[in-house]
């Protein structure tokens, strides 16, 4: 399934009805009959008998307008009230609120927030219906109408019972980022069309949405498929269309080496999550490669790896003196993961540039070897291999020089500029982690798993990306895979053992019982 944003959505609304000629008035009584069955399915007539639809003044009160024919058939009490004047509404949504007339609705229009108060407190409904304004808006919400999206937020503190819908998006919340545009309608229900949007999945923006329904319209699949962008929504249909299930005849060497640069002193725990990444992940070999400090205690805490012991400085990191025995091992590795512990002084620096200068396997570059490139990201402009970058926003913020606030008020933008600057696959890390890629292909997790906020994750996910890539599956998916199987181990975890406190180490351990869901 493909996600898109708001504009993406609207352009592809167009070339349905402008190219393949099916009438808006068609999409529009799919849309608000699919409105009026899920909320039928969510909130039946036995309980919720009062509906109240609140329509702006666009196509999204033109759904509404549909949404509450087919509840009135169904038994429900509806009254519509109007955020516009009657002669304003156009095309279809004047056509169906003409339809409601004929019906002899109980329509009213709204001049004031007191007459809306008034009409709350006599109707009493069971279900506020928004149907304000949609994925189109683009600006603050302001004046009369901020006022009757606050009084609904407020009914719901009141009224415990009440259940708010919002058709396509919540009401101020921006489709393209999720940011919310002045104010916005807090929703129990979003009932959308076709396609989730980014703004869906965003913070704060989720935070408004509720419960998300995808109600089909009648727009062809091959259609969305070829005229939306090359955007993923990461979850498990994805991911079993992607995984690779091993058949017939194979060995260790099939499935890749990867070799791990990580730890340093008082660092040790996070090149050993790495590495229990790679395992996890099913790479054949995992070489780790640390300090010789190091190489003992990896070498008895998993004895599944090979070690590798470098040269160590005075802070206990890896030495400069290294650079050639690490181009000597990594010449038969299949990737090379590095950052994780590995330290920041001015040794490591030069040691993590020589290497980029002289390596030609792909790289996963993680943690303090964020930090590192930070100083100069066009140097990755050179290297010839495939780039993934994992930053958390906090990272991100050093690479791209810009704050942290900033990045997370467009965070599809940032990383696209993070991946285009350094011609890399970028992942950025957080609820809904998002991968893209230079050539702009991008994938978006499906999982929001808040147990995952823990030291160590990242180095585990950074090992499963080195995993995949290992087995020959292109950096891109690689990457995805690796991210939609570390986000819903957690969320595996969250059901099994509870809302927290499970450790990076418990999700590599568990890594493998997703593997088997999707291989079956």
């Amino acid at each position: 399934m493909k996600i898109l944003t708001g504009v993406e959505m609207q352009d592809l609304d167009k070339m349905v009805i402008k190219s393949l000629g099916i009438p808006a008035e068609v999409l529009m009584e799919r849309a608000g009959l699919g409105v009026a069955e899920t909320i039928i399915n969510y909130y039946p007539l036995e309980y919720y008998k009062k509906v109240l639809i609140i329509c702006g003044p666009g196509n999204n009160g033109g759904d509404g307008f549909v949404c509450a024919r087919y509840l009135w058939d169904k038994d429900y009490k509806v009254k519509v009230v109007l955020l516009s004047k009657k002669e304003k509404y156009k095309n279809e949504a004047a056509l169906n609120l003409k339809i409601l007339e004929n019906l002899k609705f109980n329509i009213e229009e709204l001049n004031s927030i007191s007459q809306f108060k008034e009409i709350l407190n006599k109707y009493s409904p069971n279900i506020i219906v928004d149907a304000i304004f949609g994925t189109g808006l683009k600006g603050e919400i302001e004046g009369f109408f901020k006022e009757i999206i606050e009084e609904i937020n407020n009914y719901k503190k009141k009224e415990n019972n009440v259940k708010i819908v919002a058709i396509d998006i919540s009401s101020g919340v921006c489709a393209n980022t999720g940011q919310i545009l002045g104010t916005a309608v807090k929703a129990d229900l979003t009932i959308t069309f076709e396609l989730p949007k980014i703004g869906h999945l965003f913070y704060p923006g989720k935070e408004y949405i509720g419960q998300l329904e995808i109600v089909s319209i009648g727009f062809p699949r091959k259609i969305i498929e070829e005229n939306s962008p090359t955007r993923w929504y990461l979850d498990f249909n994805w991911a079993k269309n992607i995984f690779l299930p091993r058949r017939g005849y194979a060995h260790k060497g099939t499935f890749g080496h990867v070799f791990i640069l990580a730890g340093s002193r008082g660092k040790s725990g996070a090149g050993a999550l790495c590495a229990l990444g790679a395992l996890r992940g099913g790479a054949g070999l995992v070489t780790l490669g640390s300090t010789k400090t190091l190489q003992k205690i990896y070498s008895s805490m998993i004895p599944e790896i090979l070690t590798a012991g470098l040269e160590e400085n005075e802070k206990g990191e890896i030495s400069a003196d290294s650079l050639y025995e690490i181009l000597e091992i990594a010449k038969n590795k299949s990737v090379l993961v590095i950052g994780p512990g590995l330290g920041l002084s001015e040794e490591v620096k030069e040691l993590f540039f020589e290497l980029l200068k002289n390596l030609e396997i792909p790289l996963v570059i993680d943690a303090d070897a964020l930090t590192l490139l930070s100083e100069n990201l066009e140097v990755l402009k050179f290297y010839k291999a495939p780039k993934i970058l994992t930053p958390h926003p906090g990272e991100a913020t050093r690479l791209l020089k810009v704050s942290k606030e900033e990045i997370m008020k467009d965070r599809l933008k940032y990383v696209q500029k993070l991946s285009e600057i350094t011609d890399s696959v970028v992942v950025l890390k957080g609820p809904h982690t998002i991968v893209y890629s230079s050539d702009g292909r991008c994938g978006i997790s499906s999982i929001d798993e808040p147990g995952l906020s823990q030291g160590g994750q990242g180095d585990v996910l950074s090992g499963l990306i080195g995993a995949f890539i290992a087995q020959k599956y292109d950096p891109f998916t690689a990457t995805c895979l690796a991210v939609y199987l570390h986000g819903k181990t957690g969320k595996y975890l969250h059901e099994t053992l509870g809302p927290f406190g499970y450790t990076a180490k418990d999700v590599a351990d568990n890594i493998s019982k997703i593997l088997k869901e999707l291989e079956k």
